[in-house]
């Protein structure tokens, strides 16, 4: 493997100074490459850093504050460094969902999903397209687990996915969606936030509000600058359990009782 070093050397035209790891990621780490000529960037290696590039550079294409892509060289991404994350405040949530705004418009037809699918580390994230959201959330974020699951939490999970169509809409309207937005995901650099780390593809924007529910508690104002739809709150424990089942396959039983939780919110 190509190291760190060589790989933003040959994307910046520059030696590097100093490395240092940054703090965070479960899954795959960063680190801050500061450079000869006093410069810093942003470096992570990774199977999939291909089509995270490609991720952010859709979701810069319509504005929303993502880190640069700088390059990528044998799975290497390089990036913009847009500084340290601080503790959230209003201003910093306040300042999230500016940054959400111009993804609510930013689908370019009725379709959700994405050209490709993702992944973290073994759990697969499958985004074949399917024009009723339904089917695409039953498909690809709740029966794709069903495998993976011990079976008293399976048949929950099946049972839910069985009654799906009464409880989220089958046509929404569709956006760029962040697709892992959870705080750790968002850097607040005191004038900014930052979206980085995305698992993006287009569908209904609750599954970021939800997502930002599973381990912070965002302000009601935050939440009314969104403008959603009514009902928004009830349809949260469906979005959130796949972020739980996730979870629950990565890292084990401690994130169980949230997922049986969720479910028994929603009656099953």
């Amino acid at each position: 493997m190509i190291r760190l070093e060589d790989a933003v050397e040959h994307i910046c035209g520059t030696q590097v100074a100093a490395i240092q790891p940054l703090a965070g990621g479960d899954i795959s780490g960063a680190s801050r490459a500061t450079l000869a000529d006093g410069r810093s960037v942003v470096a992570k290696h990774g199977p999939l850093t291909g089509s995270e590039a490609g991720m952010l550079r859709a979701m810069a294409q319509h504005g929303a504050p993502v880190p640069e892509v700088l390059g990528t060289k044998q799975g290497w991404l390089v990036m913009q460094d847009v500084g340290a994350s601080q503790r959230f405040d209003e201003a910093a949530w306040r300042s999230l969902a500016h940054a959400l705004a111009p993804l609510r418009d930013a689908a370019q037809n009725e379709s959700s999903g994405w050209p490709e699918d993702y992944g973290f580390r073994e759990v697969a994230v499958r985004n074949a397209r399917h024009v009723n959201w339904v089917e695409f959330w039953r498909e690809n974020r709740l029966l794709c687990h069903v495998a993976a699951l011990d079976v008293p939490l399976a048949r929950r999970v099946e049972a839910l996915a069985s009654r799906l169509a009464g409880l989220i809409p089958e046509r929404p309207k569709v956006s760029l969606l962040h697709g892992d937005l959870w705080g750790g995901n968002v850097v607040w650099n005191g004038a900014r936030a930052w979206l980085i780390d995305p698992c993006a593809y287009y569908g209904d924007r609750e599954v970021d509000v939800a997502a930002l529910t599973v381990f912070d508690n965002p302000p009601d104002a935050f939440f009314d600058r969104l403008g959603l739809e009514a009902g928004w709150h009830d349809r949260l424990p469906i979005y959130r359990l796949w972020m739980w089942l996730v979870h629950v396959r990565l890292f084990g039983d401690s994130y169980r009782p949230a997922a049986e939780r969720d479910l028994a919110l929603l009656g099953f």
